[in-house]
C-alpha cells in the first residue's frame, strides 16, 4: 500500500488534496469568525453625550459603532412635519410615537426626532407641535426598514428615513434621535400629558452567535476531511488493481493437462 502511495502521481494528488483542504480550512475559519456579530460599543463611550455633527455625517449609512450614541444637536424644528409612527409599545400598552423633523445647524439636513409616546392618534391633538430653534439631546438610532401598507394620513408604519425623506422632501440623516431633553429659549420642555417620554437604554453587551455560520464552518471542515478520504480511496483502488494484475501474471498461460494412463492387462485364455 505504501509503495503505491509513493507513486509520483499519487504524491501529486496528495499535494493537491492538501491545497484543497487548506482552502476549506480557511473558509471554515472565516465562517467561524463571522458567527459572532460585532459587539456593540461599550456604554463607557455611548453614554457620554457627543455633538451629532462630529459623531455622524449626513448621506452615509449608520455603523454599529455610531448607533446607540447619546448626542447633542442645535438647530430648529421644521413646521408642519409632525407624523405619528404606528405600533409603538410603552410598557404593555400599544400606541404611537410623535415625530417631527429637526434641521441641524450648518448642515441643511434634517433628522427625525421622537418627542414621546401617545396612546392613540386622537391624543395627538392635545400635543402642541414642536417648532422654532432648540437644543436636543437624545439617543441616536439607525433607521428602520419601510413597510408597505395602506397609507393613513399623518401616520407611517415604521420610522423609515427613506419614507420620511419622500414625505418631507428634504435630505435627511440615515437615522433618528429619541429625545430625552429638549431646550427651547433656555427652558427645558418636559413632556406633558398625554405625551409620555420614551426611554431607550443602551444595547445589551452580549455578543450574539449566528449558529448558521457555525454549521457552515463545520461543513467546510468535513469537506477538508473528504479531500483526504478521496485521495486514500483512489490509492487503495490502485493498490487493489495492482494486486489483481500480479495474481493474473502468476497464473500459467497454458495449463498442462493431467493425463491418466490406463493399463489394460490382457488375459490370455488358454484352452
Amino acid at each position: 500500500m505504501l509503495k503505491t502511495a509513493l507513486k509520483p502521481r499519487w504524491i501529486l494528488a496528495l499535494i493537491l488534496a492538501l491545497v484543497i483542504a487548506a482552502v476549506f480550512v480557511l473558509l471554515s475559519q472565516w465562517q467561524f469568525s463571522s458567527s459572532r456579530d460585532a459587539p456593540p460599543p461599550s456604554t463607557a463611550s455611548t453614554e457620554q453625550v457627543q455633538p451629532l455633527t462630529s459623531t455622524f455625517e449626513p448621506g452615509i449609512a449608520m455603523t454599529p459603532a455610531v448607533a446607540d450614541q447619546l448626542v447633542r444637536m442645535e438647530g430648529s424644528f421644521v413646521e408642519d412635519t409632525r407624523v405619528l409612527v404606528q405600533t409603538r409599545l410603552q410598557g404593555d400598552l400599544d400606541g404611537l410615537w410623535v415625530v417631527s423633523a429637526f434641521e441641524v445647524d450648518n448642515t441643511e439636513t434634517v433628522i427625525p426626532v421622537v418627542h414621546g409616546w401617545i396612546p392613540d392618534a386622537a391624543a395627538a391633538a392635545d400635543v402642541p407641535p414642536a417648532e422654532g430653534a432648540a437644543v436636543v439631546m437624545g439617543r441616536l438610532l439607525p433607521t428602520e426598514a419601510p413597510v408597505a401598507q395602506r397609507p393613513v394620513p399623518g401616520q407611517v408604519p415604521t420610522l423609515s428615513v427613506a419614507e420620511l425623506t419622500n414625505l418631507w422632501d428634504v435630505p435627511s440623516y440615515a437615522g433618528f434621535v429619541v429625545s430625552f431633553e429638549t431646550t427651547v429659549a433656555g427652558a427645558v420642555l418636559e413632556p406633558q400629558a398625554p405625551l409620555e417620554a420614551v426611554s431607550v437604554g443602551p444595547q445589551p453587551q452580549e455578543t450574539p452567535i449566528n449558529w448558521l455560520n457555525i454549521f457552515y464552518a463545520a461543513e467546510w471542515v468535513v469537506f477538508a476531511g473528504f479531500a483526504f478520504f478521496l485521495w486514500w480511496r483512489l490509492v487503495a483502488d490502485d493498490y487493489r488493481r495492482t494486486q489483481e494484475d500480479q495474481e493474473d501474471d502468476d497464473e500459467p498461460e497454458h495449463p498442462i493437462p493431467t493425463h491418466q494412463t490406463t493399463t489394460q492387462e490382457s488375459t490370455e485364455v488358454r484352452p
